[in-house]
């Protein structure tokens, strides 16, 4: 009698567990389908923003880029990132909505995979069930709407940073989900092969075979007598990636060991300076800024650089100290120490602080938020989270609205770096591109009083000068740039300018200068060719509409010039 009692009191139990396990199965694919949902509505205006900056330079900005073979656009250090930008261009062209939305998309299985290596990490420091499943949903969460990624994601030439940190944790999640003790071949041979996808996209990701190590003895993973075989491979894999990036840094001027103005010393005592910043925005995201005015700390005595290195060495002895206690939050703090140092150490680059740098890093401040968000009850813990994500969402979609255009970002930037160059260089351009020409002309005097104008500052200067009516100034910015820079170019705008204004001699004037500095500057005959057919002879225009398309076949105004005056 009593085994049939039980019978059914456990067929009731395994009935149970059954009916249970289809709400466990759909219910990380609602999330993830609600976080791709709020991650468009956060970076939806950013979405249809202009290229800025180093955008503007890349492969399918290029007149030729159309004729360009897939093997001209995956030439250099980063092919699979040229590549994406490759399959890009195959379908959106030029327009910057395409681009965008790969970025948003990247970062968004980004997030997933954040989610699913924090769970392995909660599980490894002991926490499991529901508690598990909800801090890495946050996890995920936070990576994927935290307004410090805004640049990584709305900036398309930070496609570099979404796509190798993908590939990076893709890496480091096969090898926290290993199912054997020892690492299988094939296991190894995926984890190289990630591992050589993302240094082909970006470099600073050759700290892969360290963060494995340093997982592999902190959680007791089996070390180099389980795990030799892959390190032997990341080892061979990764002396390649370090000596192709060595020859780099050698001669690079914007990151390396020539960089104007950087020593490694000073470097890295402003980065002393620098890391805590980035903690800061973490915590507390106000001030973000595109565009930073750090100064240089060239001993460890300028401005405090002594106390953020003792921060940062008192806070790394902590987490040494309290591993056991914290062995989350302390994981997390080696981590961010590591994956940062690529960009933050003793190696120069000539932009010293910049949002994005802290993608690769972000999640070991996420571990840390989960080590105190674990000790609550989970119901607290849930709330807590639904709190965070609700403040980062409304923050990341404000950060994208600056991101939506080059005017918004750069009004921005020049407000927050008033003393620095660039922003408002970039800022009189945006008001350029826009037709606001007045006010272009003003940011570009401006911009003139911040640093000793180079010739690029008078060039367009003079044509924001021009544009706003005021065509003798224009034309003395652009005799100032003549000045500091032989250029055919130069000549033929000051040409261009004269003969705007019928100053015919004077502009052919200028134009057979440019010609003589260049004669294989097409556009100097484009503008000769104008005054030509300006003065009713077409057949003088028409030759020198020729000769610009014999030197550029691909210059459209010509082409369109020489159909006008040929019919």
């Amino acid at each position: 009698m009593k085994k049939s009692k039980r019978q059914p009191r456990a067929e009731k139990t395994s009935l149970a567990i059954e009916a249970s396990t289809p709400k466990r199965a759909w219910w990380p694919w609602a999330a993830a389908l609600a976080g791709l949902f709020v991650a468009l509505e956060v970076y939806g205006p950013a979405l249809s923003g202009a290229f800025v900056l180093d955008d503007r330079y890349l492969p399918f900005m290029d007149p030729n880029a159309a004729q360009a073979t897939l093997s001209n656009w995956i030439q250099g250090m980063r092919p699979l990132l040229q590549f994406s930008y490759w399959l890009n261009f195959q379908s959106s062209g030029t327009e910057p909505y395409g681009y965008h939305l790969t970025n948003v998309l990247l970062h968004f299985i980004g997030s997933v995979v954040i989610a699913l290596v924090a769970a392995r990490l909660l599980e490894l420091s002991g926490t499991t069930g529901r508690s598990r499943a909800i801090l890495s949903a946050i996890a995920g969460g936070l990576f994927l709407l935290h307004p410090l990624q805004t640049e990584s994601v709305a900036y398309v030439a930070s496609r570099s940073e979404v796509l190798s940190v993908l590939l990076y944790f893709s890496a480091f999640a096969l090898f926290l989900y290993r199912r054997t003790e020892s690492m299988t071949v094939l296991r190894s041979i995926a984890i190289v092969v990630l591992f050589a996808a993302a240094v082909s996209t970006k470099e600073h990701t050759l700290t892969l075979a360290a963060l494995l190590l340093l997982a592999d003895y902190y959680w007791g993973l089996g070390g180099i007598r389980k795990n030799g075989l892959l390190y032997g491979m990341l080892v061979a894999a990764g002396a390649w990636g370090g000596f192709v990036v060595w020859r780099v840094l050698k001669d690079a001027p914007t990151a390396g060991f020539r960089v104007a103005g950087l020593t490694p010393a000073s470097y890295f005592f402003t980065q002393c300076r620098v890391i805590w910043t980035y903690v800061r925005l973490f915590f507390l995201p106000f001030g973000q800024n595109v565009d930073p005015d750090v100064a240089i700390s060239h001993s460890l005595f300028d401005h405090g650089a002594i106390f953020g290195l003792a921060a940062l060495i008192a806070l790394v002895a902590a987490a040494w100290i309290y591993r056991k206690r914290w062995p989350l939050a302390a994981f997390g703090v080696f981590m961010f120490v590591l994956l940062l140092a690529p960009t933050s150490s003793f190696i120069p680059i000539s932009d010293v602080s910049a949002e994005r740098r802290l993608y690769l890093p972000f999640l070991g401040l996420v571990l840390v938020c989960l080590e105190f968000l674990r000790r609550l009850k989970i119901s607290q813990a849930a709330w807590a989270g639904v709190a965070i994500l609700t403040a980062c969402s409304v923050l990341t979609y404000q950060r994208s609205a600056v991101w939506a255009s080059p005017l918004t970002l750069w009004q921005d930037a020049a407000a927050k770096s008033p003393r620095k160059l660039r922003p408002r260089f970039q800022l009189a351009s945006a008001f350029y591109e826009s037709g606001n020409c007045p006010q272009a002309a003003d940011n570009f005097e401006a911009a003139s009083h911040l640093e000793h104008p180079a010739f690029d500052l008078f060039v367009d200067w003079g044509l924001a000068l021009d544009c706003a009516d005021k065509w003798e100034d224009a034309v003395a910015k652009l005799k100032q740039a003549s000045m500091l820079e032989r250029s055919a170019h130069i000549q033929s705008q000051i040409g261009m300018v004269y003969a705007k204004h019928n100053r015919w001699q004077d502009a052919l004037v200028a134009l057979a200068q440019a010609e003589a500095i260049d004669p294989n500057f097409d556009m100097t005959y484009v503008y000769r060719g104008g005054i030509f057919e300006v003065a009713g002879n077409k057949s003088a225009a028409a030759v020198q509409y020729q000769r610009a398309l014999a030197l550029n076949p691909l210059n459209s105004t010509a082409r369109d010039a020489l159909t006008r005056v040929s019919r």
